[in-house]
């Protein structure tokens, strides 16, 4: 690890050397600063570089100190409440005689039946497996709902709307047209997923996040910024479900 000096302040950051021509800074809450630069870069200019964006690159950590990163996993037992729409539902968990595990969400809770014989890792693994399932399919259902209301709004359509194990984003927008959602934003309020996806629909327009890219998703959606907000200081809670199936950090969306 390498570091600089900045006033009374030490910045610590990694420094990664690829086959790149420009030079990327990214802070996030598990890996702290990291540098990536070309192969072949003098250590003192990237020092200064450095030093340039030393404001910017404290802001950010000071940003990252407020949000909760501690998650804790869900358990899968009785009496827990599974986020889904920014709302919470009861599980109740049934041992029955059966080979195999069912899931379901009926009248306002999910409900789970398991073999009596299962240790607690099996029903842990099964049905996490089963309830990630479960969000996809459904919630990519409200995701094309919601996306169809804002399609029209903007005037756009893309290629393919899909919701996807993403390790790093909230959501893609590819050249091609094709948006990709992190799937596990429909655990989020309505607000914020509709702002998740005005965001990656405004990129088929203007693929920059410069000032008329940020004007357009203003006028789209009136609080995008609170949903910002709470996707910066909440966005981690959301790895409370899949936490051991894909416990990479994700970078907020800028």
């Amino acid at each position: 690890m390498s570091f600089i000096t900045y006033g009374t302040t030490t910045i610590h950051y990694y420094h990664h050397k690829q086959a790149r021509k420009d030079i990327k800074i990214s802070v996030d809450l598990v890996n702290g600063v990291e540098v990536y630069t070309p192969e072949k870069i003098d250590e003192d200019k990237l020092a200064e570089i450095i030093k340039k964006k030393a404001s910017w690159i404290t802001n950010k950590l000071q940003e990252l100190d407020e949000v909760q990163t501690s998650v804790q996993p869900i358990e899968f037992i009785s009496g827990e409440k599974l986020p889904y729409l920014g709302r919470h539902y009861r599980l109740k968990v049934y041992k029955e005689a059966i080979p195999n595990a069912s899931f379901k969400f009926k009248q306002g809770r999910f409900i789970a039946t398991i073999p009596r014989n299962w240790s607690q890792e099996q029903v842990h693994q099964k049905l996490e497996e089963k309830l990630i399932a479960w969000y996809r399919q459904h919630g990519l259902n409200k995701i094309i709902e919601r996306a169809s209301i804002y399609q029209s709004m903007l005037g756009v359509e893309p290629r393919s709307l899909q919701l996807k194990a993403q390790h790093k984003r909230w959501g893609t927008c590819t050249p091609n047209g094709d948006i990709y959602l992190n799937w596990r934003i429909v655990m989020a309020p309505i607000r914020v997923i509709d702002y998740v996806i005005v965001h990656e629909l405004a990129h088929l327009i203007i693929p920059k996040h410069n000032d008329e890219f940020w004007r357009m998703v203003g006028m789209t959606l009136l609080h995008y910024k609170e949903a910002k907000e709470w996707l910066r200081v909440h966005g981690v809670e959301l790895h409370s479900i899949g936490y051991y199936v894909n416990p990479a950090p994700f970078h907020l969306i800028q």
